[in-house]
């Protein structure tokens, strides 16, 4: 498990991340969320021993990370955003040095090596340099490095970051595999919110401070479950007949998103009414944790 008390991370008089507290228990899979900036990152480096708290106190899996970093890091895996791959050594190269550096063997990590080459379907390509590897493959073998001593957590800083779809549908493939058959604690950060929606969990930050925390279902019910889009020349006349019934929006990309709290449906209807006549189109639909995200970027107040 993973425990954060109060932790604060300050670069001179820039505070990157403040006052925060979080709690992952042992097995679960939780999503670190934020905008560019918010602090995921430094607070995924403070946890796993990279950098040192300004103040407050981490532990993982029971232990002070800064009485005993050296033991933490023994049962950490950790896949940045950038590879950590030397391109130009073979997959399974790659692999033993990376095995050589938790002092395991190569006798020792050979099984454990084919195992993971298997299960990321890989072992036709152990002998390819990773230099010559797609950025689905590679990211592959980053993750297989960040697992290969089995760790009991797992943080993933980014993992499908510049991937096609379709690579980043099969990393998601083998991750889920691991965290069922390994029973693995997985700290996620992502700009993907899709990739957030399985987690059993999710924290937002901004500006380096919780504003958020729950389970997916439970923010998007606390959001609302329904969204109204509207399209429209004049968003300004829009909003002027939005504010006249106190209605709760925002604007992404020239589009007027409208909140809708369960006890509210009955005002879909008024509301559609009320700017039939300024709008080209409008929509509705089922909120997701996007829609969460975006609202939580973009005001101070949460999900109130």
């Amino acid at each position: 498990m993973i425990l954060a008390k109060n932790i604060t991370k300050e670069y001179g008089e820039q505070i990157a991340v403040n006052n925060l507290s979080l709690d992952i228990p042992q097995g679960q899979f939780f999503g670190l969320l934020g905008p560019n900036g918010s602090g995921k990152t430094t607070t995924i480096h403070m946890l796993s021993t990279l950098i040192k708290p300004t103040s407050g106190s981490i532990s993982v899996n029971g232990i002070d990370v800064q009485k005993g970093p050296q033991t933490v890091r023994k049962s950490i895996g950790l896949v940045f955003q950038e590879s950590a791959l030397d391109r130009t050594l073979s997959i399974e190269e790659n692999l033993y040095f990376c095995a050589g550096l938790h002092n395991i063997s190569k006798k020792s990590a050979g099984p454990r090596v084919n195992e993971l080459l298997e299960l990321f379907e890989l072992q036709s390509k152990k002998n390819a340099t990773v230099g010559s590897l797609s950025g689905g493959m590679r990211r592959a073998v980053d993750i297989i490095r960040g697992v290969l001593h089995a760790p009991k957590v797992l943080f993933l800083d980014e993992p499908t970051v510049g991937l096609d779809l379709p690579s980043r549908r099969r990393i998601w493939r083998f991750i889920k595999q691991l965290i069922d058959e390994q029973q693995l604690t997985v700290v996620l950060t992502t700009h993907y919110l899709e990739e957030a929606a399985p987690c059993d969990n999710v924290a937002f930050i901004k500006g380096g401070v919780l504003v958020s925390e729950g389970a997916p279902e439970k923010l998007i019910d606390q959001l609302g479950k329904t969204i109204i889009e509207v399209n429209g020349p004049d968003t300004n006349a829009l909003i002027e007949r939005l504010e006249l019934k106190k209605y709760e929006y925002m604007i992404e990309g020239g589009v007027l998103l409208i909140r809708i709290k369960d006890y509210e449906t009955n005002k879909l209807d008024v509301i559609q009414d009320t700017l039939r006549d300024k709008a080209d189109a409008i929509s509705v639909r089922k909120s997701n944790l996007n829609d969460v995200f975006l609202w939580l970027s973009s005001n101070d107040h949460g999900l109130k």
